[in-house]
């Protein structure tokens, strides 16, 4: 799409460019193809384009992949993006802040990438909104203003090393790979911009991302000062930094990825943040009636397959939404997919609204509210591990604390949306919390609190 095409579009639509909206138009085709064949989108792969405007990029996926999803601020092109795809049932568009715009309905069109020709004057916090964790997407191609890009890739010791790095980092490998001049757009801006490949990172250690970003805010509110004199009292920072092979003087734009996580998981305080599962914990062994006969470690009793007892707690928020989890990658079963708000087995001599109770602490740190109501039992299979279920369904409408070895994040999410997400990618979860979530529709429970009866 030229630059001409481009001013024929905005002249249809009505549209003035706005400065004030970052309404810097690509007009090199070229360039366009470019930056499109960066995401390596297959025929198999969602996308999801923020800022289409007059559709430079969008050209050159509608038909190659399997849905094109448009999100688009300004309502004129928008309108003209839903006239100009009103027959493709492929491409959705959606005028909408994309600094706001819910992602969670598109976990359900995984897999899905995300394309960007992000304006100035909001990128940030559109990817603030979009890209932070829990997020759908496997790969990202986005372009913004290069000191942004540089600020988002930006190492240690740098002049641009500061909390926007360690916050996209944590998240995503940051990868510039070319510098746009202004030419390249109608109109031209006054900046050079820089297309870059964000890849999600893997492999980190557990850690409690809402502390890390707490200790990243503190470190960097007075960036001359010594780190030391921004941590939370009471940190052991001589041993710490010993640790971490720094100095005490050391100030936070000195300190690494690896090492800030590495200051995190020294300063977490949760007794299991190092325990995805203990093997030796003992169980009690059942019969299919759901009677003791014998008690074995954890470990035994899953390599054998024997029966044994779990309990599973919905936890809904005053919207109606479900709170879900995702299992740490260090978990011994179902490691990485997502669960029901608290899973966990009974101990040896425990009952199950006790476990309950526990595993709504240990968990997530939901203590004092009202206890949990069982709802639902549900017989051993392989889809629970043969285990004997009973289902709770419990209310919390404030903060959760959970351990980063068990949990490596949680979401609200309603119910329509989890429908679609494990109609469409049932190997997105534990297979127990299958079993649950279908028992759960299947009887029409809601999601406010009253008496339920037991079958």
């Amino acid at each position: 799409m030229t630059g001409r095409d481009i001013r024929e579009i905005l002249d249809r639509s009505g549209v003035t460019p706005s400065r004030k909206l970052g309404q810097n138009f690509l007009a090199d085709p070229n360039l366009a193809r470019w930056i499109v064949s960066q995401l390596d989108a297959s025929a198999d792969d969602a996308v999801v384009e923020v800022g289409p405007g007059t559709g430079s990029l969008t050209s050159h996926l509608v038909g190659m992949v399997r849905r094109l999803i448009l999100v688009e601020f300004d309502e004129r092109l928008a309108a003209a993006l839903a006239d100009r795809f009103r027959d493709r049932s492929d491409v959705e568009v959606h005028h909408a802040d994309a600094a706001r715009i819910d992602k969670r309905p598109w976990f359900a069109h995984r897999p899905l990438k995300f394309l960007g020709n992000l304006p100035y004057s909001s990128g940030g916090a559109i990817l603030k909104n979009l890209l932070d964790a829990p997020h759908p997407f496997e790969r990202a191609v986005v372009m913004l203003q290069k000191e942004v890009v540089d600020r988002l890739a930006a190492k240690p010791g740098s002049k641009d090393y500061g909390m926007l790095s360690l916050r996209t980092q944590v998240n995503w490998r940051v990868d510039p790979l070319r510098t746009v001049p202004p030419e390249a757009f109608h109109p031209r801006p006054a900046i050079d911009s820089t297309v870059a490949v964000l890849t999600p990172r893997t492999g980190l250690p557990p850690f409690d991302r809402r502390l890390f970003d707490e200790l990243v805010r503190r470190g960097f509110a007075q960036r001359r000062k010594q780190l030391a004199k921004n941590l939370p009292h009471g940190t052991a920072w001589p041993e710490i930094a010993a640790s971490l092979g720094v100095p005490v003087t050391a100030r936070a734009e000195e300190l690494s990825l690896d090492q800030w996580i590495a200051l995190t998981r020294d300063c977490d305080r949760h007794p299991l943040k190092d325990v995805p599962q203990n093997d030796a914990e003992l169980f009690d062994v059942v019969d299919a009636d759901d009677r003791v006969i014998d008690r074995r470690p954890r470990g035994e009793v899953h390599a054998q397959g024997l029966l044994h007892r779990a309990v599973h707690v919905f936890v809904f928020n005053r919207h109606g939404e479900l709170l879900l989890q995702k299992r740490s990658a260090y978990k011994d079963a179902h490691p990485g997919v997502w669960d029901s708000s608290v899973a966990g087995h009974l101990d040896a001599g425990e009952d199950y609204d006790h476990a309950a109770v526990r595993e709504l602490d240990e968990e997530m740190g939901i203590r004092g509210d009202a206890a949990p109501e069982e709802i639902r039992r549900i017989a051993p299979s392989q889809a629970t591990g043969w285990e004997h279920v009973r289902l709770y369904r419990a209310f919390h409408h404030g903060r959760v604390e959970f351990p980063a070895a068990e949990i490596e994040s949680v979401m609200w999410m309603p119910p329509e949306s989890i429908d679609a997400w494990t109609a469409s990618r049932p190997g997105d979860f534990a297979s127990g919390f299958i079993e649950c979530w279908h028992m759960w529709r299947k009887c029409g429970i809601g999601t406010e609190s009253g008496h339920s009866p037991i079958p």
